[in-house]
């Protein structure tokens, strides 16, 4: 049978996200995602380690609270890749969330990219699994968002460019084939939960937006790391800041 029939809406879920993360009472309805303990701990240093609830995978991840610009959000770290992604995505539904702002970075199939640079998905191509239990199977999950984000950033007079991208399950499986024909469909840029956490929200009826920050590039002859590991304090802060102004305007 395969992946791309995986999809099935005819029957519901034998485990549903509510057995094991049930509502929590005034639970923030915007929240923000990171994948990095630096941001979380640049935000509990801004606006005090206020845990209003939390999730379990292998440890338990704290869900932090802050008021940004006069509103109330939640903030977590969240682990890496499609599933993980996304099985936490779901509990953080179920506790009581509507709107959803990820941020994270993500590797460049151009090199005159900067590293730094910010982009805004438009759709996400499907070299995963998760996505196909949520959609239809289809080369591409559209990011339904795309546009609203793009208006806030022009707003906030944030550089970025718009472009697909690349959603892998296997990072050390980004061959040279493989990136060559993803550049010529249009993709910019790789990482590894986009179409994943866009089919699961889409799937759910959740608004969840997604801006990536360029970080190593795959367009050369070698692999350069860039900026990967070794971005400043100050970057950090500045993307979280982002994502937080980005929480209060949608």
């Amino acid at each position: 049978m395969g992946i791309i029939n995986a999809f099935d809406n005819t029957s519901e879920e034998i485990l549903k996200p509510s057995y094991l993360s049930p509502k929590v009472r005034g639970f923030p309805e915007t929240v923000v995602v990171t994948f990095k303990q630096k941001i979380i701990d640049i935000a509990t240093a801004l606006y005090g380690k206020n845990i209003i609830s939390e999730m379990h995978a292998g440890i338990t991840i704290p869900i932090y609270s802050l008021d940004y610009n006069d509103k109330n959000m939640a903030i977590y770290l969240t682990w890496l890749g499609g599933p993980a992604s996304v099985g936490l995505l779901e509990e953080i539904i179920a506790k009581g969330a509507k709107k959803i702002v990820f941020f994270g970075s993500c590797g460049t199939l151009d090199k005159s990219l900067a590293a730094g640079h910010l982009i805004v998905p438009t759709s996400a191509y499907r070299d995963e699994g998760t996505s196909y239990h949520y959609a239809p199977a289809s080369d591409y999950i559209e990011v339904k968002t795309a546009a609203r984000l793009a208006e806030i950033l022009t707003e906030m007079d944030i550089p970025f460019i718009c472009g697909k991208t690349w959603t892998t399950d296997a990072f050390y499986r980004e061959t040279r084939n493989k990136m060559e024909q993803r550049k010529k469909d249009g993709c910019i840029t790789v990482e590894m939960e986009c179409a994943s956490i866009m089919a699961a929200s889409q799937y759910r009826g959740i608004e969840l937006y997604q801006y990536l920050y360029a970080e190593d590039n795959l367009d050369s002859d070698l692999w350069d790391s860039r900026t990967m590991g070794k971005v400043p304090q100050s970057a950090n802060e500045q993307y979280l800041r982002i994502a937080l102004e980005i929480a209060s305007r949608v």
